[in-house]
């Protein structure tokens, strides 16, 4: 499910006070998302790192009331206490908190209470959490805890994005370049152990760091433990040449020809280019783009055609093959 759509079933089950777990890989913004939804419907919003408490913390912690003669729970101070407020109560990390700590969790998303506390009417529960399979340090949810929540899986969708980063004044060069890297967008993988990742969340720290002018000596080093030293050289490669790329759209589409002389920038753009082209690519794009490389130097051209092949991109059926390997058949290995 891609930001959007999350966004908009979460906004139809908040209403209904349908408690959802949110699902997907760490730095996509899910939290984001429902501060959003929570903006944009005027309500209170409460965000519960649950890793980081204790269950006590969730409970309250009991006193003893000697006019009555009895032990009373004292509630937590950061939950919601006006009875005719309107909210999300937000609960992070919900499965990398320690199971005591879950279990806490399972009586206020259950009950809608808490010990001696009770949630007010118009407060909703949405919680999130990282997936099993993202290297992070989760504990698996117990079934009835797990079978409380409407679950929706997130993913990264560089379109919602880049209309997020558009509307939020990320620096035109960012964006700009996850058109011709849409890979760089979301970098993270359970097999890398990388401390520095490209997340939306990390991209944003990029564009803090290109906003607050460091010296040039100094933003690899910072931009490289944003997002990891790989994306960060490409990235600042494509910033220094960014002006004299072609728009990438044009040239699938047939309506540039426009060919950038300095080879950085050759080599940025061929790599955008095979980025840009999978199983879903239509017959005459490739053949926009087979053209456009008539008029690369032919080792782009091929370089571009053997990324294509390798990944078993057809290409013999395309109007304009027999013209490309008539011009470049010489040059291939």
């Amino acid at each position: 499910m891609n930001p959007q759509s999350a966004k908009r079933a979460i906004s139809h089950l908040v209403e209904r006070k349908v408690p959802i777990f949110l699902w997907g890989p760490p730095g996509i913004g899910k939290s984001s998302i429902v501060k959003q939804i929570a903006n944009e419907s005027d309500v209170e919003y409460i965000d519960l790192r649950l890793s980081l408490l204790d269950p006590t913390d969730l409970r309250g912690i009991p006193f003893f009331d000697a006019k009555n003669d009895k032990a009373i729970w004292a509630p937590a101070s950061f939950l919601p206490e006006d009875k005719g407020s309107k909210g999300i109560l937000f609960l992070d990390e919900l499965n990398t908190a320690a199971p005591m700590v879950q279990a806490s969790a399972y009586q206020l998303i259950l009950d809608r209470k808490i010990g001696e506390y009770e949630l007010p009417e118009g407060w909703a529960i949405v919680a999130a959490g990282n997936r099993e399979s993202d290297r992070g340090v989760v504990f698996r949810m117990a079934a009835p805890l797990a079978n409380r929540f409407v679950h929706l899986d997130m993913e990264v969708s560089l379109p919602d994005w880049q209309e997020w980063a558009k509307a939020s004044d990320i620096d035109q060069s960012i964006i700009a370049f996850s058109s011709y890297r849409p890979d760089a967008l979301f970098s993270f993988s359970a097999q890398n152990d990388s401390k520095a990742f490209a997340t939306p969340r990390t991209w944003e720290y990029v564009n803090e760091i290109i906003k607050s002018e460091p010296e040039d000596d100094l933003l690899m080093d910072l931009i490289k433990g944003a997002i990891g030293e790989e994306l960060a050289a490409s990235f600042l490669g494509f910033r220094s040449v960014a002006s004299s790329l072609p728009n990438i759209d044009d040239i699938l589409s047939g309506e540039s020809n426009k060919v950038p002389e300095e080879t950085a920038a050759l080599h940025i753009l061929c790599t955008s280019l095979t980025m840009r082209i999978n199983d879903e690519t239509r017959a005459a794009e490739l053949d926009n783009l087979l053209r456009y490389t008539l008029n690369l130097p032919g080792e782009f051209a091929v370089m571009i055609v053997q990324d294509l092949r390798q990944r078993d991109i057809g290409l013999d059926y395309i109007k304009s093959w027999p013209l490309w390997i008539k011009q470049f058949n010489s040059l291939m290995k």
